[in-house]
């Protein structure tokens, strides 16, 4: 057995690049559309309509990614996909307060510009 010193600090980079290399190299990060294997997935839901970033989210992710990359190991096909709308009813809320401070509504630019307004955050222009 070789002895050896353990690095002070981790060094993720050292690490994460040979296997994330590894992982693109051997297809690790794709799932088969129609496959034998048993299937696992997991949604992404997307960011917050309130641009605010915490450390829930980046537990969340590093769980999501946890889950995912045990799954995949242990042979299931799986598929870590970019969801929608998970926050619609907060998201619907901060539009609608910000046409009410421009003196507006919902109803009076009516259904199709609101639900643009709200897929894509662009209420700033309405």
């Amino acid at each position: 057995m070789e002895n050896s010193i353990l690095a002070k600090t981790y060094e993720p980079k050292d690490v994460e690049d040979k296997w994330y290399k590894y992982w693109e190299e051997n297809d690790l990060f794709r799932a088969e559309a129609k496959s034998g294997k048993k299937s696992f997935c997991i949604v992404i839901p997307p960011p917050n309509v309130t641009g605010s970033l915490h450390m829930g989210h980046a537990l969340n992710n590093t769980l999501q990614d946890i889950l995912c990359r045990y799954k995949r190991m242990k042979g299931y096909n799986v598929l870590w996909q970019p969801g929608t709308d998970h926050a619609g009813i907060a998201t619907q809320n901060v539009v609608e307060k910000d046409l009410a401070e421009k003196g507006t509504d919902r109803h009076q630019i009516g259904r199709e510009r609101f639900i643009e307004l709200v897929w894509w955050n662009d209420y700033q222009s309405a």
